[in-house]
């Protein structure tokens, strides 16, 4: 769940730094609860500085939505409206334009595209990598939806934090070992090169995978 809120205080500590953050409304009253109950909550938190999209952004969102278009067969302009609708009903945003919208709204758009394109296995004229604005949530869908994080063929998950010898793969948890999408071909070149050259080679790295 994405919640739009203010930094209302700073505070420095030895560990780190403790924010106060204030949350319109109602609407995380019940993740508090679970707060007080002794859970903790984990969140990401991103600053919007005001910076409007840049010039790489724009290009990355229309020659995705025009590949989407070519594969779907209509107008690039139908569906850069369908997709922008969906995206601002599923955030709960404003419309915006792409000649001036944040850095964030861009890069969150540029996130919903890959995903569309994934989930809908739409092929795209160059790699989604190249494509993306945020590698961690890419490498992360790329699990969700099964596809090789370098290529985007069919994939299946390689443990990037091995799980060792002697441990049985049916029964470890997992759940905190980082981990990659890749295709048979990308799976057998880890296997050979190592991951640390795999990682230099490609640019990318394993995630720690939980659904959302």
């Amino acid at each position: 769940m994405q919640y739009f809120s203010q930094i209302k205080g700073i505070r420095e500590t030895e560990k780190g730094t403790d924010l106060i953050v204030h949350v319109p409304g109602e609407q995380i009253q019940k993740e508090i609860v679970r707060y007080r109950n002794g859970s903790v909550i984990n969140s990401e938190i991103r600053i919007d500085d005001n910076r409007t999209i840049t010039a790489d952004q724009r290009k990355k969102i229309y020659a995705t939505i025009k590949d989407i278009a070519n594969y779907l067969g209509d107008w690039p302009e139908y569906y850069k409206e369908f997709l922008k609708f969906n995206f601002c009903m599923e955030k709960g945003i404003d419309y915006f334009s792409l000649s001036d919208c944040s850095i964030e709204v861009a890069r969150d758009f540029i996130t919903y595209l890959i995903d569309f394109i994934l989930a809908n296995d739409i092929p795209l004229t160059d790699e989604a990598l190249k494509r993306t604005d945020d590698i961690d949530r890419y490498l992360w869908s790329c699990i969700k939806y099964k596809r090789c994080a370098i290529c985007g063929r069919k994939g299946e998950t390689h443990h990037w934090d091995a799980i060792g010898m002697g441990n049985d793969r049916r029964t470890l948890d997992d759940s905190l070992k980082r981990k990659i999408q890749l295709c048979r071909i990308h799976h057998t070149e880890i296997r050979k090169i190592g991951k640390e050259s795999f990682g230099k080679k490609y640019h990318v790295y394993g995630v720690i995978y939980k659904e959302e």
